[in-house]
């Protein structure tokens, strides 16, 4: 290595141990002096690996310091929970780049956890919905590349293509402890709130299912809400089950749908005081009745602000739910832009209902649990799969809407009683 090299990558190491010392002082300023020794202990260490990746590393000139350092942070962030993710300036500009209303892809919400790529929600009606995808499998292989500790947005990329266009991934259901590949071919997928508004036959009981919550669904649930109130519907069921969630301001809307101006949403907490917020109901002109009784449907593919719905609906006694123990995807990212374009997506606060229920890893309980079997998930996909056009028709039945009809028959779900928290009957999924 000549000489002016040398003097550059010392130059570039105190560079960047000064950037990382300022950094680390701003955020701890409090430490004790023994830490910050510490932490200037290993970040000596790690620009000493720097150093010599540079020096002696065989292919050291394919190898440049933006790579080497964002990879590192790359794994620095990616080992403290699924959903902090450090993000280079291309992939910040993918995330928020719009997707236009439709995207090629399975329609399956995917996360990680336990290191492996884990389908959160399914979304009904789509190639991945009928492919049979549950909440909970693993998708172990795309195309034949092992998902194991693979970033999510690498997977997302390689799960989305053109339309038309075909992927074979490999599943894992742990539950069973089965593994087989299937081959999904990808369609548009429209970005739909809400639908399936109708009195369930042979009573007065409205139905509506949300399949995700962004702008326009408070409004789009109110127009249906009130043509099912009109039709003489006397108590909903307001379906959740495989809502991978969205945006927390429209989960507040739809919860002022129901409650009072002023009533809690929901709570966050974190380290710094100034995580401790409160999300409370806002005044709307226009709200179902308080007498009107609401069964809500949730399943292990409810999660994030399907979560805080239920969460909240059923903490103010203004709702039952019904099925099965959500997904458990309680916390909040915080995006912090940073100086190079890039920018990072870290953990900072959980979510709290109001009775001070913890979502994250939890999930909601249901107050009537109905548990699918695999068959019962299989003939719904078929179903769906009828539906778009692409299979025979047949009967599915459905208990979890069944046991709902019946508790709102029967007086089970009536409006006012106020939930405690509950305790987990079993033990939490991992994130």
């Amino acid at each position: 290595m000549s000489k002016r090299a040398r003097i550059f990558l010392v130059v570039a190491a105190l560079a960047l141990a000064a950037n990382l010392a300022v950094g680390y002082r701003v955020y701890s300023a409090e430490a004790k002096a023994a830490n910050e020794e510490e932490a200037f202990e290993k970040i000596s260490v790690m620009m000493r690996v720097i150093q010599l990746i540079r020096k002696d590393y065989i292919d050291a000139d394919k190898v440049d310091y933006e790579s080497l350092v964002y990879n590192a942070l790359h794994g620095m962030v990616n080992s403290l929970d699924p959903f902090s993710d450090f993000m280079p300036p291309d992939q910040l500009k993918e995330m928020m780049e719009e997707t236009e209303g439709e995207f090629g892809g399975l329609g399956v919400i995917v996360t990680m956890r336990d290191d492996w790529l884990t389908v959160m929600s399914p979304i009904e009606g789509t190639p991945g919905f009928r492919a049979g995808l549950q909440p909970g499998d693993r998708i172990v292989r795309i195309g034949g590349n092992p998902t194991e500790g693979m970033k999510i947005n690498e997977a997302v990329g390689m799960l989305k293509g053109k339309p038309g266009t075909s992927v074979t991934i490999t599943l894992h259901r742990p539950r069973q402890d089965q593994t087989w590949d299937v081959t999904i071919t990808r369609e548009m997928i429209p970005v739909v709130s809400v639908k399936d508004a109708h009195l369930i036959d042979g009573t007065k009981i409205g139905y509506v299912q949300v399949l995700q919550f962004n702008d326009p669904t408070a409004q789009e649930l109110e127009t249906k809400l009130k043509s099912l109130l009109e039709q003489g519907a006397g108590s909903l069921v307001l379906d959740l089950r495989n809502n991978p969630g969205g945006l927390l301001t429209s989960a507040a809307d739809v919860c002022s749908l129901f409650l009072r101006p002023g009533m809690l949403v929901v709570s966050t907490e974190g380290r710094r005081p100034s995580q401790k917020q409160e999300l409370k109901v806002a005044a709307r002109g226009w709200r179902i009745p308080d007498k009107t009784p609401v069964a809500i449907l949730v399943n292990g593919g409810s999660a994030s602000a399907a979560e805080i719905v239920a969460g909240c609906l059923s903490d103010h006694g203004r709702a039952i739910l019904v099925g099965e123990r959500t997904f458990g995807k309680g916390s909040v990212q915080n995006v912090v832009d940073l100086p190079d374009g890039s920018a990072l997506r870290l953990t900072t606060a959980m979510y709290y209902t109001p009775n001070r229920r913890v979502i994250h890893r939890n999930g909601i309980l249901p107050d009537l649990e109905v548990v699918l079997s695999d068959e019962e998930y299989r003939q719904f996909a078929r179903a769906a799969a009828a539906i778009a056009g692409v299979d025979e028709a047949i009967e599915a039945k459905d208990r979890q809407l069944e046991r709902a009809v019946e508790a709102l028959q029967n007086g089970e779900a009536k409006p006012g009683r106020i939930r405690p928290a509950q305790t987990a009957s079993r033990p939490p999924a991992e994130p």
